[in-house]
C-alpha cells in the first residue's frame, strides 16, 4: 500500500512562511474556511485562542498550508504545511528541498529570493550540475538548482 505524505515545516509564523513560500514556488496558500472555524469554536471543539485574524481573514493560529494552485481542493494534492513550534531553529536542517529549475536562470532566481528576504549560504557543484544553497526568512535551508 502506498501512502500520501505532506511536508511539515516548523515555523515561528506559519502564515508569513506560507505566504513567502507560495510566492517563491508559484503555489497557492490554501484558503481558510471561516464558517468551519467558527463552528468548531461554537461547538467547543476549539477556542478563540486557537484562531487569529491574518490579512483580514479568520485562520487557525498554528498552521497554514500551500499547494500547487491547480490542486486546490484535491484530496491527493501535494502539500507543505507550516506549523508553529515552541522552539526556534538552532542548527542546520536534516531535510531540505530543492527548487529545481527546468529552464530558469538560478542566479536570477537567487537574486529575486534574496530581495524578498532569503539568505544566500553557498554555491556547490557536482560534475556538470551546480546549485545555490540558501535559507528562507526563518533560516530553513533550501537549494536552487
Amino acid at each position: 500500500m502506498a501512502y500520501r505524505i505532506q511536508i511539515v515545516v516548523d515555523s515561528a509564523d506559519p502564515h508569513q512562511q506560507a505566504d513567502w513560500w507560495a510566492e517563491s514556488l508559484g503555489w497557492a496558500v490554501e484558503p481558510s474556511d471561516e464558517p468551519f472555524i467558527r463552528s468548531m469554536v461554537a461547538q467547543g471543539f476549539a477556542t478563540e485562542a486557537q484562531t487569529r485574524v491574518y490579512n483580514g481573514t479568520l485562520v487557525w493560529r498554528d498552521g497554514q498550508a500551500i499547494c500547487p494552485p491547480e490542486q486546490l481542493g484535491d484530496k491527493d494534492r501535494q502539500r507543505i504545511l507550516f506549523q508553529t513550534a515552541p522552539e526556534s531553529k538552532t542548527v542546520k536542517n536534516r531535510v531540505h528541498w530543492d527548487m529545481r529549475m527546468d529552464d530558469g536562470d538560478k542566479d536570477a532566481v537567487r537574486a529575486a529570493l534574496e530581495a524578498r528576504g532569503a539568505t544566500f549560504l553557498w554555491t556547490a557543484s557536482q560534475g556538470p550540475h551546480s546549485w545555490h544553497t540558501m535559507a528562507d526568512p526563518e533560516g530553513n535551508e533550501f537549494c536552487v538548482s
